[in-house]
């Protein structure tokens, strides 16, 4: 494969005019955005973008999950096509970026390729996965994972929302329900540009984050169960008290990860406190342990430390625990072929760069089971993302879609 020339970029004017356009379209109340999945401003976000691609000469085509893939024609028609993109849905909260970046930016590179008259022999498809978020309809990934076969798509069709509708009713409700078999498109590649969501590459004054893996992850949904009873009449070698449970492995989760990192990460998140009343000493606590790694010898070994020591904690404490592993994925080590090609690319615009893991989830890692696929990061504003608060700069978003032209063009390769 022949790489572009370093004097072909993409128009970073038109690119971040686009973001802001897209933003129009369920406005946050602080200056971010609120397009949630299958929402009326999801399919008011959805129609805006298919108008972009077809007047740039892409044709249309959705599946059952309603992911949108608009394609660009290449000179073979053997060729299996690049896919490009990320998503368009945010969070409730979220920032005008996250996801958008990933669509827009693969838009822009169809479209520099109409400016420059540059043809290429396989076909470019711009994609916007459905649901990437999760937030309304849990899981996150839920396109991208149905169409790598990791869950079943009438799994995802009953998915409900806080209000019991489900996905399915939703997105057929939007007009967004196609009739595109989930996952019978084959590729010869897919990336994805997005933000980098963490601090790293802004402390260090890095332009683009090389991404060679995803993180793996255990989510762990842990029961502590004690003995309600009055705060002020128990004495205190008689209580046994969920709460105790909680806090001490809180700490162990937190040295878990420490002894474990740079590479690992873990935390406590969602806790439900039973009875949850101040003067009642906790009977029951259910809690949400989230342990990362992009090792998974080393993922594995932090749960199997978890599950030694917590135990043991809580029988020293006269409390009982039970644990179940309620969400996980291996780490994703994404293909060297394309990864290498990103930092090439980066090296040939004369753009400062640096290998680095990914701490979301993100569309790519469910596709990376069945195509080669890479993933480009670019600096956020103090790491900060799922806030309305989210901030790049028009010249990161340039320089992540100028190293995404790059690379998707020398996957596609231009035509003799």
């Amino acid at each position: 494969m022949s790489a572009p020339g370093e004097n072909l970029r993409i128009n970073g004017d038109r690119l971040w005019d686009s973001i802001h356009a897209m933003a129009e379209i369920g406005p946050g109340i602080a200056g971010g955005s609120n397009r949630q999945t299958v929402t009326d401003e999801d399919a008011k976000g959805r129609a805006l973008f298919q108008k972009w691609c077809e007047d740039a000469g892409m044709s249309m085509g959705v599946d059952e999950m309603g992911t949108m893939f608009m394609r660009r024609e290449g000179t073979d028609p053997d060729a299996l096509p690049v896919y490009v993109g990320s998503h368009l849905d945010t969070q409730p909260t979220g920032g005008r970026y996250d996801g958008v970046l990933g669509v827009l930016g693969a838009l822009e590179v169809v479209r520099t390729l109409n400016d420059l008259d540059i043809k290429t022999k396989h076909p470019i498809v711009v994609t916007n996965w459905t649901n990437e978020e999760g937030t309304r309809f849990a899981p996150a990934m839920m396109a991208s994972g149905v169409f790598a076969g990791i869950f079943p798509k009438e799994e995802a069709y009953a998915k409900t929302d806080a209000a019991g509708l489900t996905f399915g009713d939703e997105l057929e409700r939007i007009g967004w329900k196609g009739e595109e078999e989930v996952g019978a498109r084959k590729m010869h590649a897919f990336l994805e540009l997005h933000i980098e969501q963490g601090p790293i590459l802004e402390a260090e004054g890095v332009d683009i984050g090389v991404v060679t893996h995803g993180q793996g992850l255990r989510w762990i949904e842990c029961t502590v169960t004690g003995k309600e009873s009055h705060t002020g009449s128990t004495p205190m070698p008689m209580r046994k008290n969920a709460g105790r449970g909680l806090a001490q492995i809180t700490e162990l989760v937190h040295e878990i990860a420490m002894d474990n990192a740079p590479n690992a990460v873990g935390a406590v998140g969602h806790i439900d406190v039973y009875p949850n009343s101040r003067n009642i000493i906790p009977g029951k606590v259910v809690f949400t342990i989230d342990f990362r790694s992009h090792e998974l010898d080393r993922l594995n070994g932090m749960v199997k430390r978890f599950e030694k020591e917590a135990p043991e904690l809580c029988k020293a404490l006269d409390v009982e625990f039970s644990h179940e592993i309620v969400g996980q994925f291996d780490p994703p080590a994404f293909d060297k072929t394309l990864v290498n090609s990103i930092r090439e690319a980066a090296e040939r615009l004369g753009y400062s760069h640096k290998d680095i893991i990914s701490g979301a989830g993100h569309d790519a890692c469910w596709v990376n089971k069945v195509a080669p696929t890479a993933m480009i990061m670019c600096p956020c504003v103090d790491g900060l993302s799922h806030n309305e608060a989210e901030d790049i700069s028009k010249e990161w978003s340039s320089a992540g879609a100028n190293v995404l032209f790059h690379a998707v063009v020398e996957a596609a390769e231009i035509a003799s």
